[in-house]
């Protein structure tokens, strides 16, 4: 055993030299929390908050860079790689790429992580995760799984992720688009990531890995928070839906357990979490209405993500966009109070599908048949957070297939038949979530009151909602309630919130065609209920 006493440890079988990475000036094994914070405000990477949480920011790269992220393509990889929705590299791009940035990492100071990814110990990937970074080490410790200190004497990686923000890739030498890459090589178990600080980069590309790597054990990875009843973990549901749709704060409800926030497997034994910990976003971040995840971003150790904060009193401006929309917070599981220490569940009996509507036509939720459900899985319709990528400055209409287009690897109908045969096995009740835009689109109306939400929600969990009485929807085609205990009826008439309902319908068509458009893809795929479920 290799041990920093008191910071870290490490196989000593398993150094960074045994698997290919030499020449290192020094490595920090599986620093802890505290020695991490102290590492990074000794190398200036930030600075200390309040409660002592980390602050910082991530330069030029606020949200991910899905136009910069590659599949090595080889024979491994090609048949089963999606390569419509993923970038190839090739092999020889991929070893100059490598190459030349280990090349870079020698002599310099890197910190090392050994955890799992996948809280159910079966179907658990053992990633080791390399950053130039101090506070990227701290936060992968956060957003995965933290082993036994003493497991860590035996620790061996099955994929390793290697990040250095200071290396800028070179699009001739290594066939990449610009200075930034995410390059993943199935062949090799290897992440390469370079120029470019966003944190979130490290969790996702984890995240594609296993998307790859589980439907070929019959298990459906999901882009989806997840939660149980109190005291009752087979009583599970789980919420699919990008960022900015609503998964961390309506998953962290606090008359249910939570199972995680983001990213979950379901498998013959029930749903597992793939991580450790949340990422929220922060920006107008309520704390009556979001408490505890409002607390974390004073709580020791956080990583508080390009928020704008007061350097004198360091007391942060939730609303500031100053820096970006997408702001976060970066904490470990074990902040919430009603977190599952084990991070599993039973199958699910709900799936709940969360889009964020910037038409401002869909109900604030809607019942949806086994063959509706896939058609919204497939479909994937949101709007685009502000912030979560590149160039996005306002909530854009957009269709991400299975909930997470950016990080599916394999075709869509992959993920959607494991889902369409987890339903039916278990016969889950399946329903469509919009915390989007009511009484009108985006820039005339407002956003859905999130306690409407939280209380139809638990109506729909609970079994409240099976008893009232629904309409069919004459444009979409799913039923709505028409009336629930506590909420407005009048949200539950999109139609009803518009000043004009001429608009409403002009808007409403215009949304129609615009699945009708998205789904043609899928059509020759699909079987024929879903075919007959499809809007328009």
């Amino acid at each position: 055993m290799t041990h920093d006493p008191g910071r870290g440890r490490v196989n000593p079988s398993h150094q960074l030299h045994h698997h290919g990475i030499p020449g290192v000036a020094v490595a920090h094994y599986n620093y802890v929390e505290a020695a991490l914070v102290d590492a990074a405000i000794a190398r200036g990477e930030g600075r200390l908050g309040r409660g002592g949480a980390f602050l910082c920011t991530t330069g030029q790269f606020t949200g991910r860079s899905p136009k910069d992220k590659f599949v090595v393509r080889t024979p491994l990889t090609e048949g089963s790689i999606w390569w419509e929705n993923n970038a190839a590299m090739s092999p020889d791009a991929w070893a100059r790429l490598k190459a030349d940035m280990l090349s870079h990492a020698q002599g310099r100071e890197v910190f090392v992580q050994d955890l799992y990814a996948g809280a159910d110990p079966l179907h658990r990937l053992d990633v080791r995760v390399v950053t130039e970074l101090a506070w990227h080490s701290l936060f992968i410790r956060h957003l995965l799984r933290r082993p036994a200190r003493d497991d860590l004497d035996s620790f061996t990686a099955d994929w390793t992720v290697i990040n250095l923000p200071s290396f800028k890739a070179d699009p001739a030498r290594h066939g990449c688009r610009t200075e930034t890459a995410i390059a993943l090589n199935f062949d090799e178990k290897t992440v390469l990531i370079a120029n470019t600080a966003y944190a979130g980069e490290n969790k996702k590309a984890v995240f594609t890995v296993l998307n790859y790597l589980l439907p070929e054990k019959g298990i459906m990875p999901m882009h989806c928070s997840a939660n149980h009843a109190t005291g009752n973990p087979v009583d599970a549901a789980v919420f699919f839906g990008l960022s900015g749709t609503g998964k961390t704060t309506l998953s962290a409800s606090p008359d249910r357990t939570l199972i995680g926030d983001d990213e979950h497997g379901w498998s013959d034994r029930g749903i597992f979490n793939f991580e450790g910990g949340c990422y929220a976003k922060t920006i107008d971040l309520d704390p009556a209405a979001e408490p505890e995840i409002h607390a974390t971003t004073h709580r020791f150790a956080t990583v508080v993500e390009n928020m704008v904060y007061d350097p004198e009193t360091l007391e942060l401006d939730f609303s500031n966009r100053g820096l970006t929309e997408n702001t976060r917070c970066a904490y470990p599981l074990d902040a919430i109070s009603n977190a599952s220490a084990t991070g599993l569940g039973g199958p699910p009996r709900h799936v709940v599908m969360l889009t964020c509507d910037a038409f401002g036509v869909l109900p604030p939720i809607a019942r949806l048949s086994p063959a509706q459900a896939m058609y919204h899985f497939l479909s994937g319709f949101t709007s685009k957070a502000a912030g979560t990528e590149r160039g996005i400055t306002e909530p854009q209409p957009t269709f991400s297939t299975c909930f997470g287009a950016p990080f599916m690897p394999r075709r869509p109908e992959v993920y959607g038949k494991l889902l369409q045969a987890k339903i039916a096995k278990t016969g889950a009740a399946c329903w469509l979530v919009n915390t989007g835009w009511t009484g009108g689109a985006y820039g005339t109306g407002r956003r859905m009151p999130i306690k409407a939400t939280r209380a139809l929600l638990s109506a729909a969990l609970d079994g409240t909602l099976g008893g009232v009485e629904f309409r069919r929807d004459k444009v979409f085609g799913f039923d709505v309630p028409v009336d629930v205990p506590g909420v407005d009826a009048m949200l539950l008439d999109p139609r009803g919130t518009w000043a004009d309902p001429a608009a409403y319908d002009a808007q409403a068509v215009r949304l129609v065609t615009m699945f009708q458009k998205n789904f043609a893809q899928y059509v020759p795929h699909i079987d024929a209920d879903v075919r007959a479920a499809a809007i328009g």
